[in-house]
């Protein structure tokens, strides 16, 4: 992985590129003077962190005379150094800025900043392997072209937990499942004091056609709704499956799924009000 260097504009969308590095493994530094590179370089080598970027722009002004040697000094040490620039046209960039509120770096009228501020960078945007005019583009648009640029791959989990409607649904999950349909083995002496991940708490759960049928739409709509949302640039979906008190029937379904579903990277998070024997 290159060792990459993000600049730009203020408002061209340098905060969505960074997170787009971050969540794709990068460590990231922002807001780092051209004098401390070389350090940071030594840093990150020392701990063996393969994927690095850092922002160096506007705000850091007052050290922007050192670039040119810092950039020389850095390309000899990283033969993969990557600098990456964003730039927009300054009535969309305004716009952004009226949009967010926020001031601008240089903080005096905002299109007499935006010129100050393309000419104070003119130095890192003549050392730039790739420009982005971001003026066209929305934040999912240029995080997808980050991704392209540098080669990565969009990773994505689907988290599954089960849990009990008694000991109330969680509230971080993007889905919750009601399974409380499906036989129940709590009314099998022999399976009540197993768990769902027992053989036979399974099949008695899934123990008959409609069951089955349940189960299959179910599956289909987790996926449907999982591949939604990683087309909609997210990064994870959690998917919380109940059932009376999470022993047995949420057990056994978040078990399957992560099974069939194993495609979507499946993380299973936790079986959080199951007790096993002897609890």
């Amino acid at each position: 992985m290159p060792f990459v260097v993000v600049s730009g504009l203020s408002g061209s969308g340098k905060s969505t590129a960074l997170r787009t590095l971050e969540d794709a493994g990068f460590f990231i530094t922002d807001n780092l003077p051209p004098e401390l590179w070389g350090a940071m370089h030594d840093l990150v080598t020392a701990r063996s962190l393969k994927c690095v970027a850092i922002s160096t722009d506007a705000r850091t002004r007052d050290f922007l005379g050192a670039l040119e040697t810092s950039y020389t000094r850095l390309s000899r040490r990283r033969e993969d150094l990557r600098v990456l620039f964003l730039e927009a046209h300054s009535d969309v960039l305004l716009k952004r800025y009226n949009f967010t509120r926020r001031e601008h770096p240089l903080g005096e009228n905002l299109m007499v900043d935006f010129a100050r501020e393309r000419d104070l960078l003119a130095p890192l945007r003549a050392i730039a392997d790739t420009v982005i005019d971001t003026t066209d583009l929305s934040a999912k648009e240029l995080a997808e072209r980050v991704r392209g640029l540098f080669r990565l791959e969009n990773s994505f989990t689907l988290r599954l937990m089960s849990f009990g409607f008694k000991h109330a649904p969680p509230r971080d999950a993007d889905m919750v499942l009601d399974v409380r349909s499906l036989p129940n083995p709590y009314y099998d002496p022999a399976l009540r004091p197993k768990t769902g991940l027992d053989a036979g708490v399974a099949r008695y759960a899934f123990g008959d056609e409609a069951a089955e049928q349940f189960y299959t739409e179910l599956r289909d709509f987790v996926r449907v709704a999982a591949e939604r949302a990683r087309a909609a640039g997210r990064h994870g979906y959690t998917v919380a499956v109940g059932c009376t008190g999470g022993q047995h029937r949420s057990v056994a379904v978040a078990a399957r799924l992560a099974q069939d579903l194993e495609d979507l990277n499946v993380n299973v998070m936790d079986h959080r009000d199951m007790k096993v024997d002897g609890e």
